[in-house]
């Protein structure tokens, strides 16, 4: 796919263009090698209440600001955030520029680099991770591809041009698709973790895939925090 064609695909709203990336190669090209997954799993979250898509599970919800400004576009590029102290994750952005919207990568399964993927994911850990779950969870993929904050608003690339470092993108053939699920996402609190925004899709019989789990109950929030628990 060459960039024009991978821009209009990104330019969609999140829920049309996520279940178009399952099974699509998402990589990040690093000093210390090269990490390639197959999308298996995948979330679609929308924009500010009063948007054309408002979404009270984004944490665009209410309106940009520095930590997630990525998130506005353009689109091709990625949002990395930091969340429950401990864990960063990744979306790829969608929608023209102004217009939030992004795809977060829930889960996948390695299919390059996966000595260095068990390398990161085995860091800190008394027993190896089995390699179904080495990018099973945002949590657990960022640190695999070895993601972090310094990559928010890098750059998307199409294809695998091996002289370039950062991430690259092959989205699957249009036909034939393999056969998706789609449910309510992960982890989201109110409205939005509800049946109203089935914008969780994955691929069906995928080890790699992570367990649905419903929102924790929360602390209150201070006055001011940014809405939206997960992208």
């Amino acid at each position: 796919m060459d960039a024009a064609r991978l821009l209009a695909l990104l330019s969609l709203p999140a829920p049309e263009a996520a279940p178009r990336l399952l099974g699509g190669v998402f990589g990040h090209r690093t000093p210390e090698g090269v990490v390639a997954l197959r999308i298996t799993e995948i979330e679609a979250y929308g924009g500010p209440a009063g948007s054309d898509l408002p979404d009270p599970g984004a944490h665009t919800y209410r309106g940009r600001t520095p930590r997630n400004a990525s998130m506005f576009g353009p689109p091709g590029h990625v949002y990395v955030y930091f969340t429950y102290g401990m864990h960063h994750a990744v979306n790829l952005v969608c929608r023209p520029a102004g217009e939030a919207g992004g795809c977060l990568i829930r889960a996948g399964e390695v299919v390059e680099g996966l000595g260095l993927a068990r390398e990161r994911r085995a860091a800190g850990r008394a027993t190896p991770v089995p390699d179904a779950a080495l990018a099973r969870g945002p949590g657990n993929l960022a640190k695999a591809m070895g993601i972090g904050l310094v990559h928010d608003g890098a750059p998307l690339a199409p294809g695998e041009d091996a002289a370039a470092p950062g991430f690259f993108l092959v989205p699957p053939e249009p036909a034939p698709r393999p056969a998706l699920a789609s449910g309510p996402r992960t982890g989201v609190s109110g409205p939005g973790g509800t049946d109203a925004f089935p914008w969780r899709w994955w691929i069906p019989g995928e080890p790699s895939v992570s367990p649905y789990r419903a929102a924790a109950a929360r602390r209150r929030r201070r006055a001011g925090a940014e809405g939206g628990p997960i992208a």
